[in-house]
């Protein structure tokens, strides 16, 4: 039996040493501890770590200020034109970081994303996670980013917390 279920798993393309991890229904991001954490149901999956934006203290207010948003928005689409190996895109900016921006009379800014790495990239793994090297996106190695791509779909809440 072991036997047609490992040549099963490997016709589907599934190692012996693969995990399926269930779909995550939540993703939260704390700033202030470089992580990103999965969960289902309530439920913490997986925990990665981050680079954020150059400049990351503080939500962002506008344009070009290289800070990551804070707040709960939604991964809202799987972006396949990318400069990036994968990307999502953050539903930021909200009403509210609109009405923000408009009382401060600057651009909110848009385009934020949760990413791997810049395609082309030949900085280790290690280093890079070591700075925020983002304008204000979340980053992640590209090894986390194809579980990220697995288990989350467009849709899903995120919640960045300072």
């Amino acid at each position: 039996m072991k036997f047609v279920i490992l040549a099963v798993g490997l016709l589907l393309g599934v190692t012996a040493n693969a995990t399926i991890m269930p779909k995550a229904d939540l993703v939260v991001v704390k700033k202030s501890q470089y992580s990103l954490t999965l969960y289902s149901k309530g439920v913490a999956l997986k925990r990665y770590w981050v680079a954020l934006g150059s400049n990351p203290k503080g939500p962002k207010v506008r344009e070009g200020d290289n800070r990551t948003p804070e707040g709960r928005y939604l991964l809202d689409y799987k972006k396949t034109d990318s400069n990036y190996y994968k990307a999502f895109h953050i539903s930021y900016p909200s009403v509210a970081d609109m009405q923000r921006a408009s009382k401060l009379g600057v651009n909110p800014g848009s385009l934020v994303l949760l990413h791997g790495q810049r395609k082309g990239s030949v900085m280790s793994d290690q280093t890079l996670q070591r700075s925020n090297w983002t304008n204000g996106c979340i980053a992640l190695i590209n090894a986390d980013m194809d579980e990220l791509w697995e288990s989350v779909e467009p849709g899903t809440p995120i919640e960045i917390r300072p």
